[in-house]
């Protein structure tokens, strides 16, 4: 039986996007599965592991708001950067007062969740010594100290997510609202390195939780 982990999340802004909608971003209703991993990856990874997100609690009520972003509207080539390394010239470098563009963003803001997870082992990428026992002891500890890999954010890097683990038997208080989000991103297919795909389930909102431990995955 996994054990199950609670981690408290919250931050002035998040954007999760959505991907019918690039141009002028506008965020889901709440965290997606992908944006909960990611935040947990960015607290402790290791390739013997990953993450399975079970539920989301909704602790404040969904609110947006509208801001406008300076942004590039072109990305540097990839192939013109293995060339730079190689020592053959290219354009490795985009002047950004070239290519800036105003771009008005839907965004949420004042979120507060509790991600409740688990992981699951990959034996194949583990090592001799490692167990799942071992894998839960470092995670709960570096919850309890506030350490990341890197600044955890929700949805975009912009917007910093602020952590701490949830020490509780209670199950966190959520908002009393009930509603069906649609369909919504659940996360990218990687199986096949050459046609990476995104895969979407049917969220819904019961009394501010949305439960995804047993939901029907779709392409």
């Amino acid at each position: 039986m996994p054990k199950p982990i609670r981690v408290h999340v919250w931050g002035r802004y998040a954007l999760f996007t959505r991907p019918e909608l690039k141009t002028e971003r506008y965020s889901y209703d709440v965290i997606t599965p992908s944006a909960a991993r990611g935040i947990l990856d960015a607290i402790y990874y290791h390739p013997g592991m990953c993450w399975k997100i079970d539920r989301i609690y909704v602790q404040k009520p969904i609110r947006f708001t509208n801001i406008r972003r300076n942004e590039v509207s072109v990305k540097i080539n990839a192939n013109e950067l293995h060339k730079a390394m190689n020592g053959n010239p290219g354009s490795y470098y985009i002047t950004a007062s070239d290519v800036i563009q105003q771009r008005a963003s839907a965004v949420l803001r004042d979120v507060s969740y509790v991600i409740e997870a688990h992981f699951e082992l990959l034996p194949e990428k583990m090592g001799d010594d490692d167990s799942e026992d071992k894998y839960f002891a470092i995670i709960m500890r570096r919850l309890r100290k506030g350490q990341s890999f890197n600044q955890p954010y929700l949805g975009t890097r912009e917007f910093p997510a602020f952590f701490e683990l949830y020490d509780s038997y209670e199950v966190p208080a959520s908002v009393n609202e009930t509603c069906d989000l649609g369909l919504m991103l659940y996360d990218m297919d990687y199986s096949d390195s050459q046609n990476i795909t995104p895969t979407y389930f049917h969220a819904v909102m019961k009394n501010g939780i949305v439960d995804i431990a047993d939901c029907k995955v779709m392409t």
